[in-house]
């Protein structure tokens, strides 16, 4: 089940919403955790039952961690659990990749190959495990306690509004409100929360899906067929739609969480307005930035190292094992290597050039690097990938253009504005004036029947198609 499906806006998100306002205080938790046990396993049942094992599993792990009397054993049942989440995330997320790539190196030596059934990818599990990751890992550093209740620990892991698409959120963050809400359970909170979840679908529904269409027409194009018009077309349309798919699924997350209580932190700061990559992860993904600085960066040194050769390792690493933590390909592997070479680049002198230039060129220069980037993020085989980019810049011009629909075309100029919108201080108060700011009576009633018009227009448009697309399938 998505948030962008009939099942879950007409059906599900009404009935669980009824029942959990309806529910006391006391047991709203036990409705929550049903609910989000539900929605997982509408769409994955038998893996389910993997994560509640594994979650069951890891809090007395923990506890055992927290309780040990010697450093030693607090290292093995670290180490414990390290290896029950890891392993987890490396047999259904990485095994194909490996024995893949092991038969082709046994195929070029005229090898017989091995024999292997392909692991289904459980939906949301990068983002899952993560969250068990930075749990344990905490406890361990003693950042905090670890918790007494394994039903507030399973909440916290499959809390349905952040499963399958983050943010990531790190336990202390969080972990006062799964105790209690209240504060944060009022009027205000429940509309504006709505208020966000609309936006994220409408990003979702209506920009990122007509996105999607174009990109997935074009990138099916053979190689020899595609023109440099047509792949700047299509290099363009996936630049937004994962932009307006992702920040469109946290915003949704966010609303969701606000109309329950909880406080999520943000995932997307305009990323596209960014004057250079270093400035592009401040914005893009943040939880995950923040995921990789504290539990990865920061331990191999981060910037306090003896040279700056091993700075630019780190970097380089990092971005290594971002790419390959969205995708068990080749492609997403090129995809971190090539993000981590310009952030080396620019500690190097590309910085400065950015700020010599001025703020539109460096963020037109920023966006097209990051937009060729998404390039291999998109394709299906490195190959594929390589063609493409060359097609970029083989200036083949047709004599003919290529059709565009006014329906692409009108979405396509409302992805530029609201992905530059906030470039310029209006709109940038305009933005915080929407996400941010406390409404008057009058504004709460004209945002109502403004985002009740959108809520309609998305789901119209999502039972009048049947193309809706979940990117995430491939992390």
């Amino acid at each position: 089940m998505v948030f962008s499906s009939v099942i879950f806006l007409v059906y599900f998100l009404p009935i669980f919403l009824a029942v959990y306002f309806l529910t006391p205080r006391v047991a709203k938790n036990y409705v929550l955790l049903a609910a989000s046990i539900f929605f997982y396993a509408w769409g994955a049942p038998r893996f389910i039952f993997a994560i509640l094992a594994t979650t069951t599993v890891d809090f007395y792990f923990v506890k055992l961690l927290h309780n040990a009397q010697t450093e030693q054993k607090r290292k093995l049942f670290l180490v414990l659990s390290l290896c029950l989440n890891v392993g987890m995330l490396f047999y259904f997320k990485y095994c194909n990749f490996f024995i893949e790539n092991f038969n082709d190196l046994l195929g070029s030596f005229g090898a017989k190959e091995v024999e292997w059934t392909k692991v289904i990818l459980p939906i949301g599990i990068s983002f899952y495990t993560f969250e068990s990751l930075t749990y344990v890992i905490d406890v361990y550093r003693r950042v905090h306690k670890p918790l007494d209740n394994f039903m507030q620990y399973q909440l916290y892991i499959i809390l349905f509004p952040k499963l399958i698409a983050g943010p990531i959120i790190r336990y202390h963050e969080i972990s006062d409100q799964i105790a209690d809400r209240s504060a944060n359970d009022t009027v205000d909170n429940k509309l504006t929360g709505f208020f966000r979840f609309v936006i994220g679908l409408s990003k979702k529904v209506l920009i990122a899906n007509t996105m999607a269409a174009k990109a997935d027409e074009i990138f099916a194009i053979p190689g020899a067929e595609l023109t440099t018009v047509t792949a700047w077309i299509g290099m363009l349309a996936y630049t937004f739609q994962i932009y307006f798919d992702f920040s469109g699924y946290s915003d949704m997350a966010i609303g969701l969480g606000k109309m329950l209580g909880f406080k999520f932190p943000e995932n997307f700061n305009n990323p596209y307005t960014s004057q250079s990559v270093t400035e592009f992860w401040r914005r893009w993904h943040m939880t995950l930035g923040s995921w990789m600085k504290n539990y990865l960066y920061i331990p191999l040194g981060g910037n306090q190292v003896n040279n700056k050769a091993r700075l630019y390792f780190n970097l380089w690493l990092v971005f290594l094992a971002s790419g390959f933590w969205h995708g068990a390909a080749w492609t997403f592997i090129i995809w971190g290597i090539y993000h981590g070479l310009f952030l080396v680049i620019e500690r190097m002198f590309l910085l400065k050039v950015f700020e010599r230039i001025g703020k539109i060129p460096s963020t037109l220069i920023t966006f097209v690097i990051v937009a060729i980037g998404w390039v291999f993020f998109r394709a299906d085989t490195t190959a594929q990938a390589l063609e493409f980019t060359g097609k970029l810049f083989s200036f083949d011009l047709p004599a003919e253009s290529y059709y565009l629909d006014t329906e692409f075309k009108f979405y396509f100029m409302l992805a530029v504005l609201f992905s530059f919108f906030a470039s310029f201080k209006m709109g940038q108060r305009i933005q915080d004036r929407i996400y941010f700011s406390n409404y008057t009576t009058e504004g709460y009633g004209a945002a109502t029947v403004l985002f009740c018009i959108l809520f309609t227009l998305s789901l119209a448009a999502i039972t009048s198609s049947g193309f809706n697309p979940f990117i995430y399938f491939r992390f």
